[in-house]
């Protein structure tokens, strides 16, 4: 049995539920919103007293093999619509910097343009200086996981953090290893 399939996903009392049969659509509303995911049809699932279990009737390699990826996902989005998603970013580097237009996002990052990027539905972007060690962190957040996910790495991949100053647009708390520059050779 899948360890983290079978563990319970604690269900609040101001979010529902709702598996449909025809199409195996779960849909979870919430403070935050509403979100919906596809699961396998060899799942199912049953709901006690604030508890959500996703069962499995077989043990068909397939249905193991999604058993704990579709607790997973309805886990992340129980707790998306109760208390959402967050990604923060840091930009180091002199000159680099980030503002925002709007719900825009615009990142001066040593190009000859300024990089724009716009926020899809559901995601906000929020700027916070830091002082002290000169730098910006971008705290990209929202309530479907993945999207928050996939919009930091978006924002990531406009100025990677290269290998030997390590400046660039990196996740907090991500170790960048420097590589060691040019030396002078002695004859």
């Amino acid at each position: 049995m899948s360890r983290i399939g079978k563990a319970a996903i604690p269900v609040p009392g101001n979010v529902t539920v709702t598996l449909d049969e025809a199409t195996n659509v779960v849909t979870v509303k919430g403070p935050k919103g509403t979100l919906e995911q596809p699961i396998s049809r060899l799942l199912s699932l049953k709901q006690e007293e604030g508890k959500l279990f996703v069962e499995r009737p077989n043990n068909l390699r397939e249905a193991r093999s999604q058993h704990g990826l579709a607790r997973t996902l309805i886990n992340n989005m129980v707790e998306g619509v109760t208390k959402g998603h967050s990604k923060s970013l840091d930009i180091v580097g002199i000159g680099y910097r980030a503002q925002l237009t709007g719900k825009n996002l615009q990142l001066n990052m040593g190009y000859s343009h300024p990089v724009l990027m716009s926020a899809p539905e559901g995601i906000t972007f929020e700027i916070q200086a830091d002082e002290k060690a000169r730098t910006q962190k971008i705290v990209v957040s929202g309530i479907n996981k993945q999207m928050v996910g996939q919009v930091a790495a978006d924002i990531r991949k406009v100025r990677k953090p290269e290998p030997y100053k390590g400046k660039g647009i990196r996740y907090t708390g991500e170790v960048v290893k420097t590589k060691a520059g040019k030396r002078a050779t002695k004859k």
